[in-house]
Order: structure tokens, then sequence, then C-alpha cells
């Protein structure tokens, strides 16, 4: 009988896990996890109701999201992909459903139905799931593998590592002549501390582009105003296609805002406008943007140098220039960043070089397999690590259960 050792009780371990025994029977799995709980990451994601994939169905569209993996993924998206997800959960009981924003999340709304999704099956096949068994270290025998943990010592014919963005994870995997990317945050909100945006908690804008100074970095989208600076999926997905030059940069950067994405001349043709359609209103009062929410529009009229009683007749070229700049190219220093505890996404992890992705199996040892955030792939935020997580593990286990 096949012995099969899978390292990590995440969601890439289970789903190696149920995969390989469904299409090989005959496997004997045992999955062994550090930590007390399993699932710990799929419990908490998305608000606690796991944002399982996103709806994307095109392989070529979806390898767009990931900053690093872009070119290893659009294979393994040939042969498992977002539908095959959505096909997979639906088959076990478990319907997805697209949200506005295309992000996906079970119909129940909870992460409880993948969890219990993933434990009946596990149950239900005869995988062993043993907690508190964390791996202290692993040897190479003739044609086995040997896998120590504080408590005992395990054999495999087959060995899969799935412990996630941790480093004693990756340490493992240096023991095992693999090359580790050093690892940096890549989801995380920009420290801005500026008299424009103090205090406007919860405020945001739907599309704004917002871009890293002297950087060919640029992003669109919603931006949101938080009590530490700005966040959203504009700022979210520039700090992960930015995380290693961020990271060089010590998180000191300057961050040039367009709150509006439209350019700087049509917006001054715009208030040039105003000035001749309402001269006799005052300007502080309302935002003539309905993109912009009045307290902001109202601190970017006092950082324009334009008095509170100010109306639009008496506004000069120059208040109008610099208006539109502010509207459109706002400055902003940022300086550190927050990361979320829940959302904690590395970019960094074993290098994609050593990786045959056809069957997500170590190039430098034969039945070795790497699958989830342990290797140097990681997406923006909405759904795409976990997809990382789904294919890498049905394509891992289609190369396990091989007879």
């Amino acid at each position: 009988m096949n012995k099969v050792v899978i390292i990590g009780g995440g969601a890439a371990g289970f789903f190696t896990a149920i995969n390989a025994k469904e299409q090989n029977p005959d496997l004997e799995i045992i999955i062994l996890e550090k930590g007390k709980d399993v699932l710990q990451k799929v419990k908490i994601s998305g608000g606690g109701r796991c944002n399982v994939t996103h709806a994307c169905f095109e392989p070529k569209e979806l390898v767009k999201f990931y900053p690093r993996g872009e070119k290893e993924l659009l294979g393994p998206f040939h042969t498992f992909m977002t539908g095959d997800t959505f096909e997979w959960f639906d088959d076990r009981g478990v319907p997805l459903k697209i949200e506005s924003d295309n992000r996906v999340f079970p119909e129940a709304n909870t992460s409880q139905a993948i969890i219990d999704c993933f434990q009946n099956s596990v149950e239900k096949l005869g995988i062993k799931v043993l907690k508190n068994h964390g791996v202290t270290s692993i040897q190479k025998e003739e044609n086995h593998w040997k896998i120590n943990t504080k408590n005992e010592t395990f054999t495999a014919d087959k060995l899969v590592i799935a412990a996630g963005s941790s480093n004693k994870a990756w340490e493992l995997a240096k023991n095992l002549d693999h090359t580790i990317v050093e690892p940096v945050p890549s989801l995380f909100t920009f420290n801005i501390k500026d008299k424009r945006i103090i205090d406007l908690l919860g405020i945001s804008v739907p599309n704004a582009t917002v871009n890293i100074v002297g950087t060919k970095l640029e992003s669109s989208g919603p931006l949101l105003i938080t009590h530490w600076g700005m966040s959203g999926p504009a700022v979210l997905k520039l700090s992960a296609f930015g995380a290693r030059i961020l990271a060089e940069k010590n998180y000191q950067y300057n961050v040039e805002v367009n709150w509006l994405s439209r350019p700087t001349d049509k917006i001054v043709n715009v208030l040039l406008n105003l000035k001749k359609k309402q001269p006799k209103k005052q300007v502080f009062l309302k935002s003539p943007f309905t993109e912009i929410p009045r307290r902001l529009w109202e601190r970017l009229v006092i950082a324009s140098d334009i008095s509170e009683n100010f109306k639009w007749a008496d506004l000069s070229n120059n208040h109008i220039d610099k208006l539109a700049n502010q509207l459109t190219k706002g400055l902003f220093n940022a300086n550190g960043k927050s990361t979320f505890k829940e959302e904690f996404v590395t970019a960094g992890g074993i290098d994609l070089k050593e990786i045959n992705f056809k069957r997500f199996e170590s190039r430098r040892h034969n039945n070795l397999f790497f699958v989830g955030e342990m290797l140097n792939i990681d997406a923006v935020t909405g759904g795409f690590n976990f997809q990382n997580a789904w294919t890498g593990g049905f394509i891992c286990a289609k190369a396990i259960a091989e007879k």
C-alpha cells in the first residue's frame, strides 16, 4: 500500500488528500497539523464566509491577478480552473454563489460549510488527521521519506508539504536542497498621516488611480480611507504587485492619487465650467463630483488654498489649477504599512524554477510535492490565493494517485 504524508492541515493539504484518496482508494494518507486546529485560514477568510474563488473563467485572464506565479499557473489553470472549483463543491453539497464584485462564497454564507465538507470527506475516506504534530525534521531514505515529529516518526512513499507561508516549513524545504525566495508581506494598507484624510475613516471613492512615484506601479479601483491611511482594492493590488519594491524602500515612498481617474485637463475644464454656471454658489458646500464624498471634497478645497466662504466666481486660474491637481495628482507620503491578520499573505517561498508544475512535484527529489502558499506564488485579494490551493492540490493529487 502506498503511504502518503501531507504536512499542513489547511486548504491545500485537505484538498490534496481528499482528491488523491478519491482517485486511488488504496492510498494510506495521513495529514500532520502542527496546531490544535485545522483549516484556520479557511475559517476566518472573507470575514468568516470563506472567499472560495473568483468568478473569472479564462486562464489567461485569471493569471493576471498573480504578481508571482502568473507564468507558471497558466498550464495548471487549463487542468483545474474556477469552473471546476464550482463543480467540485457543488458535487459535495456545497453550492457556491458569485457576488457583485465577482468574489465567490458558499451559498450558506459561512466558512463552516467548507470546513464541514472537508472534514466529512476525510472521515468518510478514512484519511487520518493528526493535530499537534509539528514536523521537526525530514530525512530521505533510499526509497521512502522519514518524517519526524515531537511525538513520533512516520514513513511515507510520497510526501506533500502544504504548510502555508511558514518559516519552519521553508526551513524543512531548504534542508531538502530547495531555494527559498525571501518572504515579504504582500497585501497591506499604506500608512499615511495627512491632514487631507485624517479622521475620514470609512470614506471611499469608487474608482481612484493610485501610483507609486518613481516606479511603473499603478492600480485603479475602489479606494478606502482607514484609521491608518489608505486601503481598498486599488491599494491592496498595488501592495501585492509592488511587494518587493516597497520592501526595498523600507515602506517609505510617495503615492500619487487621482481620485477621479480622469485627466487633469478634463477636470480643469469641468471646474471652469462650474465657475461660469454657478458663480454665486459656495465652492466648499457641495462636491460637484458624485464620486467624491462631501467631507473629502472639503479637505481638498482647503488644501487648494480656497477659503471656506469663497464662491465659484472668486476662484482664480491658480485656484482652479491647484484644485484640479488635488483631485487628480494628490501627493501623499506613505511611511509604513499595516497588514491584515486574517488576510495575511506573503510574497516569497520556494523558487518556482525548482517545481514541475505538471505535477506540483519537486525537481530536486522524486515523490516530494509542494502546494499552496509554500510556493513563491501569491495573488491580490478576492479568492485567488485559495484558487491556487485548489488547482495545485488537484494536480498534485492526480500525480500521487498514479498506480
